[in-house]
């Protein structure tokens, strides 16, 4: 059908124009940091395994034991047959790792932050979000209902000043590390925003937890806060963890409600029973085997030192995230697939994840990284930027 409703053709032009245009890129076997793509062997730098965990044989090893014990689906979500003590046992673990009282699993990161902001808040209330929050947030404090505000990028009194004019129940949400800038919130200033504002604080972790923190307990533990400075903490098991899927932690009454409202959970098949026992594993690796922690940040402390003395333009990252900003999308895509002829899978970021005219390459890093690939890619990086 060529006219009409389903006429696509000059949307997909247009954002082929202007550098935006999405492609999917195919790999054959497990993650890690060398990956079969379209048929060839490529370094990889684009992944959220920060630990090198999604392909850990113990981890491996644990999913295969748990999926002869409990086959491969969960059946149904949570609320009916669903809830495995695998899935529990996991919930139990993640509540003692956090130090909060409960956590509760959902079956994405996505599905978690819509789940949560639209159970908390609604028509009467009003959320306060940092403007270069995850798109899962904002859509989050859109699907609530609620009086729905951005605060400009880590500024505490642009926030401070929201929260005065704002008199109804408010929650203040905002990224840990934040994805494409890989820069951290400063979480102290929203803790002590909230208290005195007597508003609800939800902190997305995804990205700090596995990676910040003597124990990998995330940006919570990496400023040193208590319990109850950080009541709802959000985190995914896709990233540090290896593995698939996110929880919420906090209170017992935090907890219920959201089995209780939060539709994304109860109406959402639940996570398959091996994944959880996966987990379990990927959990006790990530807070015992501190080496990955150390190693990733020499990685970080040599690619930025290589990338400065290059004169690229990096972020105020010290995360496994580290975007090197290019501007332009379609300049960006270049580079891109320049350094993928060169063997470095390396993404582009455009808009609209990133602001128009912050285009970049994001490169991540892993413990599973070796010296030589990071001064590989810094090489690469001379030849194509120059």
């Amino acid at each position: 059908m060529s006219t009409g409703f389903y006429d696509f053709a000059d949307q997909l032009t247009q954002l082929n124009q202007q550098g935006l245009y999405r492609q999917r890129r195919v790999i054959d076997g497990p993650q890690g940091i060398l990956l079969q793509v379209d048929g060839r062997q490529v370094v990889n730098f684009c992944s959220n395994d920060y630990l090198g965990l999604a392909n850990h044989p113990e981890v491996v090893a644990g999913f295969k034991q748990a999926a002869d014990r409990y086959g491969v689906g969960s059946g149904s979500a949570h609320l009916i047959c669903g809830h495995s003590s695998a899935h529990h046992a996991l919930e139990e673990e993640l509540a003692a790792f956090t130090g909060r009282a409960r956590a509760l699993l959902f079956s994405t990161g996505y599905m978690a932050n819509l789940g949560v902001i639209s159970a908390l808040v609604g028509r009467n209330d009003s959320v306060l979000e940092d403007r270069l929050n995850h798109a899962s947030l904002l859509d989050g404090g859109l699907l609530s209902r609620a009086q729905f505000k951005r605060f400009r990028h880590l500024d505490s009194l642009d926030l401070q000043a929201q929260l005065l004019a704002h008199t109804q129940r408010t929650l203040i949400v905002s990224d840990g590390v934040f994805s494409m800038d890989g820069d951290l919130a400063d979480l102290p200033a929203l803790a002590k925003l909230a208290q005195q504002h007597q508003a609800g604080l939800l902190i997305d972790d995804a990205h700090g937890f596995g990676v910040l923190g003597h124990k990998g307990g995330g940006i919570v533990e990496h400023f040193g806060l208590a319990v109850d400075e950080v009541p709802i903490l959000m985190g995914t098991l896709g990233k540090a963890f290896g593995t698939f899927g996110a929880f919420v932690a906090g209170s017992d009454d935090l907890i219920e409600i959201l089995i209780q409202k939060a539709r994304s959970y109860v109406f959402t098949t639940a996570l398959p029973a091996a994944v959880a026992e996966a987990t379990r594993i990927s959990l006790r690796l990530l807070q015992t085997e501190t080496w990955r922690r150390e190693k990733l940040q020499s990685l970080i402390a040599r690619f930025r030192a290589g990338a400065q003395q290059q004169g690229l333009q990096l972020m105020n990252s010290f995360t496994a995230i580290q975007p090197v900003l290019v501007g332009d999308s379609r300049q960006a895509v270049s580079v891109s697939q320049a350094l993928m002829r060169q063997g470095f899978w390396v993404s582009a970021i455009r808009p609209p994840t990133v602001p128009s005219g912050t285009a970049r390459l994001r490169v991540t890093f892993s413990a599973e990284h070796d010296m030589q690939h990071v001064d590989a890619l810094l090489e690469a990086l001379g030849k194509v930027m120059a």
